[in-house]
């Protein structure tokens, strides 16, 4: 059975061979790919993210939160177990640098990025421009991708799954946007009611 990054299973999109497009007998295209996210993009996502203040955007709602810096992104690795908290700004970045912006330089020409070099963003207006730039140039390198090109390995740029397909790279990237964009969305829940509590009386 052919599967995504992270052993997710992708047979209703991929055939055994990850090589023939079809799901429940429908051929499958980079414009169907794309879609996927998109369409969670502009009627989920994007509009939770509207309105984000600085003050929500660097909150810690927990000791010992990993966030941005001015020049720099809190990590550790190996990673830390258990990994700690982190703020809508390290979430962020992660989605911004980590899920686009490198893969937009490694598969569709876009500057050279990666977690060291990165201007990391204070404000949380910036971010999102930041964000949105990078979601912009990545959907638009899937909408251009043809049947051969969402064939072809992905190359060594993802270390040691080269030898996958870049249809599933894509579907990686989807997932991963949407994992991460709930979380986020989450955080902003969260932080409205972090006082409710004090309100109603409760504990």
């Amino acid at each position: 059975m052919a599967q995504t990054y992270g052993c997710a299973p992708a047979a209703w999109l991929l055939s055994a061979t990850g090589h023939a497009w079809q799901a429940r007998g429908m051929p499958v295209s980079s414009e169907v790919l794309a879609d996927q996210l998109d369409w969670h993009w502009q009627h989920l996502l994007r509009p939770r993210l509207d309105g984000l203040t600085d003050a929500e955007y660097l909150w810690e709602p927990a000791p010992g939160c990993w966030t941005v810096r001015r020049d720099s992104i809190d990590f550790e690795l190996p990673p830390p177990v258990p990994a700690p908290f982190t703020t809508i700004a390290w979430r962020m970045a992660h989605v911004t640098v980590g899920v686009f912006a490198m893969r937009n330089h490694h598969h569709f020409g876009g500057p050279p990025a990666d977690y060291q070099s990165w201007p990391y963003a204070l404000h949380a207006a910036t971010a999102l421009e930041q964000l949105d730039d990078a979601y912009a140039r990545w959907i638009g390198g899937v909408r251009g991708l043809d049947e051969a090109a969402l064939n072809r390995p992905v190359g060594p740029a993802e270390g040691p799954w080269a030898d996958r397909t870049m249809a599933e790279l894509v579907l990686h990237i989807n997932r991963e946007t949407i994992h991460h964009g709930a979380e986020i969305a989450c955080l902003r829940d969260l932080y409205a009611h972090r006082d409710a509590h004090r309100a109603d009386g409760t504990a």
